[in-house]
């Protein structure tokens, strides 16, 4: 008699799928996959069938199941349905940039690539033109083709779409490469070695790169030089530091075990505030901010004559656990100054540093008003105080003094408050994780955002004077819509759906019979995403 084995198929991609849990979803529940050479590190399904000799003892052969013609004609439809899903290219971000000629548009996009096992990043350039003929006709004229950003860990122009800074993180102990662009060469390219600072943090909360009002400095956060190890020679006396890194007839230690934030963050070292100068690429770490904050979402305040210039940023307390924090919007944060040195300043003089939401448990997301009278913030004290991983959130304002001296203590002006029970079909309260780096309306104090509604995401506006809110995209669409960017006081935008690719719509303020103003929106007549009809 025969006995049949079964052994599990255990394969994960870095595309956050795992085919362990997952392969009922992409093959049918009666097939098997073959064995092959190329099949990677992946264990195929196989059959071991053991024969029984006359004598009793076994002989075991692995034999490979073929596939007939109906297998081989669904793998190959289930694999062409799996290309076509992940080439449909995502949308992270855009900006838009006036000019002579009328709006230009840069929007940075990525793809999954299944033979690089890795997400391909690029950006493709347009032009916006309006005719004058009709006030609601717009058109996007877009480059013939986009521009692959091989090895670009981060791409952020500056204000004033002059220069576009490129940053590349190194996969080991390389250096970081900066580099500087103009519209038409490379300006300047400076290589930051370990020792000054590891990998810049180009995602999630820790995220944080901002260009200053004049474009000579950048703001950013890093992984903080790696601290010394300990050394000791061969008869395990303690050593003191040596300028070898190889000193012949000693060892070093792995030093102090020190606590993670997890999950995305697990095997990075604390985030760290920096600033560079793109001229001459001296890179300065910003002291007087304690090892037990981590720093993020770093932002400049405003530039004002005749005073000091501040990095504000939000910062989590590590000093107790360090708790998972990526999906986790109850962790206690706050929203902190510190001021910025001159650039013929001392680089050692070390600045007190402020906390400006000590009366709130939790701060995020800072942004200045257009004129540079109020801080914004958004706060999740709600989760924070109730210990629910995500809860509404409210948005809170600071003014920020005109002669750049900050007081003791700060008055927290609501601007939306926490919803706790919304009626049925009215606004559920904020569910957001930031703002766009210029969220602001030609006004100055209407803001543009995008959050949770039910179980779309709409985009929204919020006068900051009178706490006014309005749904800005349409209230009959089933799809999810994202702000990308403003031009003027139009909207760049993004919608999607479960099964409909992502596509960019533009947005126009108009007024209706009635005089109420709404919101009129355009298809691009030429879509970025195609894809088969099936």
């Amino acid at each position: 008699m025969a006995r049949i084995y079964t052994h599990s198929l255990t394969c994960s991609t870095s595309f956050g799928f795992d085919f362990h849990s997952s392969h009922r979803l992409i093959f049918p529940r009666s097939l098997t996959l073959p064995h092959s050479k190329t099949q990677s590190s992946c264990k195929a399904w196989t059959r071991m069938v053991v024969a029984m000799d006359s004598v009793g003892t076994d002989s075991t052969k692995e034999l490979h199941v073929g596939l007939d013609s109906a297998t081989e004609e669904e793998y190959a439809k289930q694999s062409k349905l799996l290309k076509e899903f992940l080439s449909v290219p995502s949308i992270d971000k855009a900006w838009t940039f006036n000019s002579d000629s009328g709006t230009q548009v840069m929007v940075a996009m990525s793809q999954a690539s299944l033979l690089a096992n890795k997400r391909r990043k690029f950006m493709l350039s347009g032009h916006i033109s309006k005719e004058e003929s009709s006030n609601q006709s717009v058109n996007f004229h877009w480059a013939p083709f986009p521009i692959e950003m091989t090895g670009a860990s981060a791409f952020v122009p500056s204000p004033s779409g002059l220069k576009l800074l490129v940053i590349r993180n190194p996969e080991n102990e390389s250096p970081t490469k900066f580099e500087i662009w103009s519209s038409s060469q490379l300006e300047n390219e400076f290589h930051i070695p370990q020792k000054v600072h590891g990998s810049v943090y180009v995602e999630g909360w820790f995220e944080g790169i901002s260009w200053n009002s004049d474009e000579t400095r950048v703001a950013y956060v890093a992984e903080e030089p790696s601290r010394p190890k300990p050394t000791f020679d061969h008869l395990g006396h303690y050593k003191k530091e040596t300028s070898l890194d190889n000193d012949i007839g000693s060892w070093k230690g792995q030093g102090d075990w020190e606590e993670e934030w997890g999950e995305a963050y697990a095997g990075k070292r604390q985030p760290a505030l920096f600033v560079i100068d793109v001229h001459s690429g001296e890179v300065e770490h910003i002291k007087g901010v304690p090892r037990s904050i981590s720093v993020g979402q770093v932002v400049w305040s405003p530039n004002i004559k005749g005073s000091a210039q501040y990095l504000v940023f939000a910062g989590w307390l590590g000093d107790k656990r360090k708790l998972g924090l990526k999906h986790c919007y109850n962790r206690p944060c706050a929203i902190y100054a510190i001021r910025c040195t001159e650039p013929n300043g001392d680089a050692n003089e070390a600045f007190p540093i402020h906390n400006l939401t000590q009366s709130v448990s939790s701060g995020f997301s800072p942004r200045f008003s257009k004129d540079g009278k109020f801080l914004l913030f958004l706060s999740a004290k709600a989760a924070v105080d109730s210990g629910a991983h995500c809860s509404t959130e409210s948005l809170h304002k600071i003014s920020w003094p005109s002669d750049g001296k900050l007081p003791e203590s700060t008055n927290i002006v609501d601007v939306i408050q926490v919803v706790n029970c919304p009626d049925d079909g009215c606004f559920p309260g904020l569910y957001l994780t930031g703002f766009l780096s210029d969220p602001w309306l030609s006004d100055g104090h209407t803001l543009m955002l995008s959050s949770y509604w039910r179980s779309c995401r709409v985009i929204l506006s919020i006068n900051l004077i009178s706490g006014e809110l309005s749904r800005v995209s349409p209230n009959d669409s089933d799809y999810s819509w994202s702000v990308l960017a403003l031009d003027g006081d139009n909207v760049v935008a993004v919608c999607s759906s479960p099964v409909s690719v992502p596509e960019i719509k533009y947005g126009k303020k108009v007024l209706d019979p009635s005089g109420k103003p709404s919101w009129h929106w355009s298809n691009i007549q030429k879509p970025i995403f195609k894809c088969s009809e099936k």
